[in-house]
């Protein structure tokens, strides 16, 4: 890819230097991502995967994508295989794709060999005691009574685990380290857990699993892994890693963990505990809703895959947590769809503007036709109108145009409001690239509903110039009468209506946005339909005067706002 991943100034990018520069690793650098499959990938992946796969490119090394697959009873193939899309999707190919379930065996054979050197033992006590007795920060630990227990006993009763003679939670094993340690981490923590959920890779093998520390610092040794990065909760697990490390025989030289900042979002939650919730209440449609900040979701909208990586390598990488405004993520994005977007004219709440002297084919005009009893929307008309005023090399596309078009309803006003440069009685305004039109007349139904607007045209102003230079100060978007495609659009709000969400009620669903979904029958110029000159699925094009859209993937002629085109981001920092 052409745009950096990764500033020469973050420190982790210092430190790789500073490694090479000592001879540590003999200048190989080796990375990796990996997340447990549990749920899908979110916007705060995309900061960790820019960082594990940058840092590698950066310095010519190579990174794997490791899923960390040690809890049968969370985890799914499909997580997976949604992994692997958005990886790719992103931008990024691994070196390989391994799971630390390849491992199992592996893990199993250092864990026996701590066990005989007196550094693990077999507990029988439940979650809950364990978790009391490891006391807290100022308050000392307490033993466990078979923490005693001597090497053959305890290999002993961790083979019987592994033969599956034990119900789960009956015993656990846990490392021997330090139960008065100021670092609640390395209080003799558990390495292995009863546990008999189906594997997705294993099957029913195993009945016992690693843990997160346990499995994950050997799989980095057992890779090759020079460079283990991860976000600054596991700071405090740095210890408890160098010390699993430290006492193993390792293939390779001891990787090294360093932890940087995660990324937050204003208005976001990533929680998949929270995510997965809002599902299960109905609040959204699925992982991939357009509201969600997956990575899957945040694709469905049409956010590109550049503008995510791009915002990604503008936060950097640092050692302090932030809250980045959702505002900024979206700046990146417009400016990236600025760049590539197709521009298109639809209208969202139509209203028909009928334009009276337009001529019929036999030479009358569409009033005429009209007062004889005749409904038509009179000749039809091509006008050529550039695709993407940012790049002249994507051309012209030809628009329909006829005596009837549609234009948005808030583009006319019956009793115009001081400053109301669009269209009301007597007022001319341009359609783009088509003619200048005055409104002269509305039709209302039955219940004083307004239902059309009539106007006339200058045939001299076609393109929509005024043929002796008079200044006409508003120029509104249309789309043919006679030629409309008919589309579903989805507007959306911030799904939380607060910047944090949770910090004052406790629970950031309690934040909700009541109405984070609008849904509206739009018309459509008819390139935007399907088909060989049409949209492509999951294509997003520029609405003119609206904003950015992106057509679903699956759906037809649904389109879902990406974002809109004012750049409140930009502007704030002009404040500022």
């Amino acid at each position: 890819m052409s745009e950096p991943t990764i500033s020469a100034g973050d420190f982790i990018a210092d430190t790789v230097r500073a490694d090479n520069a000592s001879g540590l690793y003999s200048g190989r650098v080796q990375t990796r991502f990996p997340p447990e499959p549990n749920g899908y990938l979110h916007i705060g992946h995309a900061k960790a995967i820019t960082a594990d796969f940058g840092i590698a490119e950066q310095f010519g090394g190579t990174c794997n994508l490791r899923l960390d697959d040690t809890n049968p009873d969370t985890e799914d193939v499909e997580y997976v295989e949604s992994i692997i899309e958005d990886i790719t999707w992103l931008g990024f190919t691994p070196n390989q794709v391994l799971y630390a379930s390849d491992y199992f065996e592996a893990l199993y054979q250092w864990a026996e060999s701590m066990i005989k050197r007196g550094m693990a033992y077999v507990d029988d006590q439940d979650q809950e005691t364990i978790k009391a007795q490891r006391g807290g920060y100022g308050k000392p630990g307490i033993d466990s009574p078979y923490r005693v227990r001597t090497p053959e006993e305890n290999l002993d009763l961790f083979r019987r685990m592994k033969a599956g003679e034990y119900e789960d939670g009956a015993k656990v094993l846990r490392a021997k380290i330090d139960m008065q340690s100021d670092n609640m981490q390395l209080r003799d923590p558990v390495m292995y857990r009863i546990r008999r959920g189906h594997h997705h890779r294993t099957g029913d093998a195993w009945v016992i699993y690693p843990t997160y520390d346990w499995a994950h610092g050997q799989s980095d040794a057992l890779e090759g892994v020079t460079h283990s990065m991860c976000t600054l909760e596991f700071v405090t697990n740095r210890p408890l890693y160098d010390w699993y490390l430290t006492h193993l025989d390792l293939p390779y030289e001891k990787p090294q963990q360093l932890e940087f900042a995660r990324l937050e979002l204003t208005h976001t939650v990533t929680s998949k505990r929270k995510l997965r919730q809002l599902i299960e209440d109905g609040v959204v449609d699925g992982w991939n809703d357009p509201r969600m900040p997956t990575l899957q979701g945040l694709r469905r909208r049409g956010y590109p895959a550049a503008a995510i990586r791009n915002f990604c390598t503008h936060i950097g990488i640092n050692k302090t947590n932030s809250r980045h405004s959702l505002e900024e993520l979206e700046s990146f994005v417009r400016t990236e769809l600025n760049r590539v977007s197709q521009r298109r004219m639809a209208v969202l709440k139509p209203l028909k503007l009928t334009i009276d002297n337009w001529p019929t084919e036999d030479g009358r005009t569409l009033a005429e036709a009209r007062a004889a009893g005749e409904e038509t929307a009179g000749m039809t008309t091509w006008f050529e109108i550039g695709n993407n005023p940012e790049n002249p090399e994507d051309g012209t596309r030809k628009v329909p145009f006829s005596g009837q078009v549609w234009i948005e309803q808030d583009d006319f006003a019956e009793v115009p409001p001081p400053k109301f440069f669009r269209l009301s009685i007597g007022k001319e305004v341009r359609l783009r690239g088509a003619f200048l039109v005055t409104a002269t007349e509305v039709i209302k139904d039955a219940d004083g509903n307004l239902v059309e607007v009539r106007a006339t045209y200058d045939p001299d102003s076609e393109g929509g110039n005024a043929p002796d230079g008079r200044k006409v100060k508003s120029t509104m978007h249309w789309v043919s009468a006679a030629h409309a495609v008919d589309a579903e659009v989805r507007l959306y709000e911030r799904l939380f209506q607060v910047e944090v969400p949770g910090e004052t009620t406790g629970d950031p669903l309690d934040d909700l946005h009541p109405n984070s979904q609008e849904s509206l029958a739009a018309k459509m110029e008819p390139c935007l339909a399907p088909g060989v000159n049409g949209v492509d699925p999951g294509q997003v094009v520029q609405f003119e005067r609206i904003g950015y859209f992106a057509a679903d993937p699956v759906v037809p002629m649904l389109f879902h706002r990406t974002v809109g085109l004012k750049d409140e981001w930009a502007a704030q920092q002009k404040r500022g």
